[in-house]
């Protein structure tokens, strides 16, 4: 077994690889680990200011009822194993390393399949993440948006509710130089026939919010 900061030696050396958006990779990669996110229920919370103080008052609220509530949000404050929670209990060190073993030939298999690219740092911790959450049977996930929505590698699932907080100009060389252009990508969370709750928008964020629900019947 790797120690704890081999694993992180690991998992930091995947920032060479960049961001990249888009869910092929991180589709494949899932497929090999048993597509663990199709089994959780999920609250996806996108958005520019408050998501992750949103995540946190949302597992609170569902703890607070007596349910096993994991939480995955990012970037951390002070040791990578905050960004992924079982009831405010960060995950193990020692489960990290574990878990980074198993799913390191899923990785390579990508990596070293024609067409796909080598998963990124964010990609094979939220694979990661799902995998835990799914073996640790909770009973709901409340996920974190990374960057974006609509191509961010967490947008992968099938969630019981998207929420997306308040929207402003964010990560503009990525989502687009206007308000609607953001809203869009942000709203790509959206799911057909789901269930969609937005805090307080601008208006042209609000149009394109709602824009993008009606189009999928949400």
């Amino acid at each position: 077994m790797i120690t704890y900061t081999e694993a992180l030696d690991y998992i930091y050396d995947l920032t060479k690889y960049g961001i990249k958006l888009g869910l092929k990779n991180i589709n494949y990669l899932l497929y090999l680990l048993g597509e663990p996110h199709k089994k959780l229920k999920i609250i996806h919370v996108a958005g520019t200011n408050g998501k992750g103080s949103t995540c946190s008052l949302i597992s609170s609220i569902l703890q607070s009822d007596g349910y096993k509530v994991g939480l995955y949000t990012s970037p951390h404050l002070v040791d990578f194993t905050e960004r992924i929670k079982i009831n405010n209990k960060s995950i193990d060190r020692g489960k990290v390393c574990e878990l980074l073993e198993r799913i390191k030939p899923s990785i390579k298999k990508v990596a070293n399949t024609p067409s796909y690219g080598h998963p990124t740092f964010f990609e094979v911790i939220t694979s990661m993440a799902f995998l835990y959450f799914c073996e640790e049977q909770i009973d709901f996930l409340v996920l974190e948006v990374g960057l974006g929505g609509r191509l961010d590698a967490t947008n992968v699932c099938e969630p019981l509710i998207s929420a997306i907080t308040h929207i402003d100009y964010d990560h503009m060389d990525k989502l687009g130089n206007s308000l609607e252009e953001i809203a869009r990508e942000k709203g790509g969370i959206i799911k057909s026939e789901g269930i969609v709750i937005s805090s307080k928008q601008y208006e042209e964020v609000y149009n394109e919010i709602k824009k993008i629900a009606d189009e999928k019947n949400s």
